[in-house]
């Protein structure tokens, strides 16, 4: 019998003396403010609890080293500090997705135990051992900072709340997301709940000849293992192709090591992993394509039988391009190689389904309820309207839950058992399932003319998609399209190709592919002004995108801020001693011939009491807020009553939330239906209106695909521009960074620099430590710590910068900001050490060694 006292109780424990504090708290005590993030790894801390008021990781914590221990989650903490740092957190916008919060707050405790007026450097050494993938920790040290000066009784930092479009608003409900008491679906528990888990391939290709479950189901506790023969209606699914299989059958060849091949459903979550490894495979293995340049050649291998390895080739031509390069002045040409990363939101995937009427209600952490709900009712055979798919906020996504990992496997499981089921991923599960960034190899090159105006450029590129398309095709799309950057060039010869190959997926994922593309651009322009000597700030600004200018597809553009970002910054830029610019072009919506369209369905359910019913997935970036704010500013109705909700029976049909449109199409579609309310509120009252249903839509269905033969080509509705400057200090290390981003309507104010901050963040960590190398197919590792994440300590200042150039179709003027955050960075560090020490980088990540 171990004693302890959790949260002031006295509390007996006599279980499995080796079980995790953090499983016995989560599982056995049903204590969910702490979160778990990376699997029992050690790395992430959102599993902090005090232990004699001290930070330490629950997962890391055995049962029996906590006799006569003091433990305090979250619950156990006095109540003004809660309040305290959980309104500092909201108001401050820590919170984005908010999975790291409650970690981080139990972080901040224990410093407060010790040092109640810390420096700004002390918090940000604190919270070191804590990762945040959304907020690059800048504003969770803001409100660190201001909730101690307020415990202390000092007088806090004038902060202004306004819901009004430009204000100050807090993020839906992060004061309770910040304590950890909003759930995420591994949150949440139902009667009678069962545990799936998958079996994945151990070979990255192989013909699956045998697969035998007979032990596996009669370990007791087994309710039933499941096979590819179970799957009631489609095998395959996908966004765009229809190449990804749920499971694997007998005689049928894997593609990935993420492939699964059965499934084990029993009564907890120990005893499905534990059938699992009685499972036994039969395998014929087979040669493994992993290089994406041998992939693409007529005589390689097919991962898809039948079918090509190359998914696709783009390729945009215009003007005289050999006549631009023969006549040049300077041309700067070279092989640019970007990486594969990982996501790495701390929310690792979980599905839970249970039946209802004659169908099942699936709660999804994906980025697409309604895209959830139609490629699920194909898996089970059934009409979609069966599929009820219920949005829960999620622990970061950044186009990683785009596609299906458990959704389609945990609703067939209870659609076939008709009983709730619940089927959860470890973190070396997540990474060995869903899709990463494209890894991308460029030949680049860039002419100009004596005077330094660019005059032509040429890229040869081809991206490493994996096992299956995802939405890969596009990623290339987006290379190609944005490979001129934020610039007027004349003639263009550009081609990509998209290549299969037996890797781990690559889909979507936060700037889709533009941050490969202006890592070439941007550090042939700067190799082109050491050969002319131009001034580096000067040539940008001359051959910038202004309105009336096209992009690399031909697209003639309308609020282009992008000189505005240059001016912005020139002066740091001009007097920093080593420093490195790039500006950056990103995509509003999906385009490319595809439709981008959102409805919305405001119920008035009491005065005080208004429904906003959408599509979009809320990861973090605040598109509920922007919903909130929309609807007040356009109505008047008090933010404080309007209550937003994401599921598939309010009959609202969106698509994946991605491309950074999300805030644009919601927020249009919101207008729509405000029309409506503006006109009944019109000499009457809210409680008139009880009882209303307003609907509201927004479609844009003008674009066309990159290359297509029209006059006057539009592939997106709307761009986003940035420039940033990475400063270094006499080291040759990143000391600041100042991101002055066009967000033509800046809606929230410290939603809008959060985003800029995390992003740049993550741009970072792309541009330097950032990596998630195969070998043959497989993961060199699986730790978290090894990807390469920046944490808290390694952070720069950064300054972001506002600017607003209004768009035509944007509501407000509003474009997307959520990806052009970091578009520009790599390419900004790359000149920046450029200027250091004379070497020019080409190849991501490209962290200099520590002598």
């Amino acid at each position: 019998m171990i004693r302890y006292t959790l949260n002031g109780v006295q509390t007996a424990y006599s279980g499995d003396e080796s079980q995790s504090l953090l499983s016995h708290l989560r599982n056995d005590l049903n204590i969910t403010t702490l979160k778990d993030g990376c699997s029992g790894q050690g790395t992430c801390g959102a599993c902090t609890v005090e232990i004699n008021g001290k930070a330490r990781l629950a997962c890391r914590t055995k049962m029996k080293s906590i006799e006569n221990d003091e433990v305090n989650t979250i619950e156990g903490l006095p109540e003004q500090f809660k309040t305290v740092i959980s309104k500092a957190f909201a108001e401050r916008g820590s919170v984005q997705c908010g999975f790291c919060s409650p970690g981080m707050i139990m972080r901040a405790k224990s410093l407060y135990n010790t040092n109640t007026k810390p420096s700004r450097d002390e918090i940000f050494k604190a919270i070191s051992p804590n990762i945040c993938r959304c907020t690059g920790y800048v504003k969770i040290v803001d409100a660190i900072e201001e909730a101690f000066a307020i415990l202390r009784d000092e007088q806090p930092k004038k902060y202004e709340k306004s819901a009004t479009i430009g204000g100050r608003y807090p993020k839906y409900q992060s004061e309770e997301t910040a304590l950890g008491f909003r759930d995420f679906v591994d949150d949440m528990r139902f009667e009678g709940m069962l545990h799936g888990a998958l079996k994945f391939s151990e070979h990255p290709r192989a013909r699956v000849i045998k697969i035998n479950t007979t032990k596996a189901e009669k370990l007791p506790g087994v309710e039933r293992v499941f096979t590819a023969k179970d799957i009631p209606g489609e095998q395959f699914q996908g966004l765009i192709f229809q190449d990804w299989p749920l499971m694997i059958g007998e005689n049928e060849i894997t593609r990935y090591i993420g492939d699964v091949l059965a499934g084990v459903v029993a009564e907890t979550d120990a005893i499905a992993r534990e059938a699992l490894g009685l499972i036994n495979v039969e395998y014929e293995v087979l040669e493994a394509v992993t290089d994406m340049h041998e992939a693409a050649k007529p005589e390689s291998p097919q991962v898809h039988e039948g079918r090509s390895n190359v998914l696709e080739t783009c390729a945009i031509n215009f003007g005289d391009v050999d006549k631009a390069f023969e006549e040049a002045a300077y041309t700067s040409t070279g092989i640019y190689e970007t990486q594969r990363i990982e996501h790495a939101f701390l929310e690792t995937e979980t599905g839970i389904a249970k039946p209802e009427n004659d169908g099942i209600r699936l709660y999804t952490q994906g980025q697409g309820a309604y895209v959830d709900r139609k490629l699920v009712a194909k898996i089970l055979g059934i009409e979609e309207e069966k599929v009820i798919a219920v949005q829960v906020q999620n622990g970061g996504g950044f186009g990683g839950k785009e596609d299906l990992t458990v959704q389609g496997h945990v609703s067939m499981y209870a659609y076939l058992l008709q009983k709730p089921v619940k089927v959860h991923l470890t973190r070396e599960e997540s990474m060995r399932m869903h899709p990463k960034r494209h890894p991308v190899w460029m030949n680049i090159g860039l002419a100009c003319d004596k005077n330094g105006k660019f005059t032509g450029v040429k890229l040869d590129a081809i991206g490493d998609t994996g096992a299956y398309a995802s939405v890969g095709t596009k990623v290339m799309e987006r290379v190609v399209g944005h490979a001129t950057g934020g610039y007027t060039v004349p003639s263009v010869d550009i081609k990509a190709v998209t290549a299969y190959t037996n890797n781990i997926p690559c889909g979507a994922m936060r700037g889709f592919g533009v941050p490969q593309v202006i890592f070439a651009i941007e550090s042939c322009i700067d190799d082109i002004c050491k050969q002319g000597g131009f001034d580096r700030w000067q040539i940008r600004y001359d051959n910038a995108l202004e309105d009336g200018a096209k992009t690399a597809t031909g697209q003639k553009l309308q609020g282009v801020g992008l000189k505005k970002t240059l001016e912005a910054v020139k002066d740091e830029f001009q007097k920093a001693r080593f420093a490195g610019i790039a500006t950056g072009i990103k995509n509003t919506g999906v385009g490319n011939g595809m439709i981008d369209d959102s409805e919305v369905k405001i119920e008035i359910k009491a005065k005080d009491h208004i429904v906003v019913n959408h599509g979009w997935t809320e990861m973090g970036q605040g598109v509920h807020t922007m919903a909130i704010q929309t609807l007040h500013s356009e109505t008047g109705i008090n933010p404080e009553h309007i209550e937003v909700k994401v599921e598939t029976d309010a009959g609202v049909p969106t698509g994946m939330t991605t491309s950074s449109r999300a805030t644009a199409l919601v927020a249009n579609a919101i207008i729509d239906a405000s029309k409506h309310i503006t006109n009944d509120l019109k000499g009457s009252t809210m409680e008139a209106l009880v009882g209303r249903t307003y609907k509201g839509k927004y479609v844009c269905d003008f674009t066309c695909a990159p290359g297509d033969d029209v006059e006057d080509p539009k592939i997106h509705f709307a761009y986003g521009y940035a420039t940033q400057v990475v400063i270094l200090d006499d080291n040759g290390k990143v000391d600041k960074v100042i991101a002055a981003h066009d967000a033509g309507k800046i809606m929230n104010r410290t939603l809008f620099e959060g985003q800029i901050e995390g992003a740049v963040h993550m741009g970072l960590g792309y541009a330097l430590t950032e990596d998630f190398p195969l070998k043959d197919g497989y993961p060199l590792s699986y730790k978290y710590n090894d990807i390469g994440i920046l944490r808290a300590k390694e952070m720069p200042k950064v300054d972001v910068i506002g600017i607003e150039e209004e768009d035509p179709i944007g509501p407000y003027g509003a474009k997307g900001i959520g990806e052009i955050g970091l578009c520009p960075t790599a390419g900004a560090v790359a000149n920046a050490l450029y200027t250091f020490d004379g070497i020019r980088r080409t190849k991501l990540p490209m962290q200099r060694k520590k002598s």
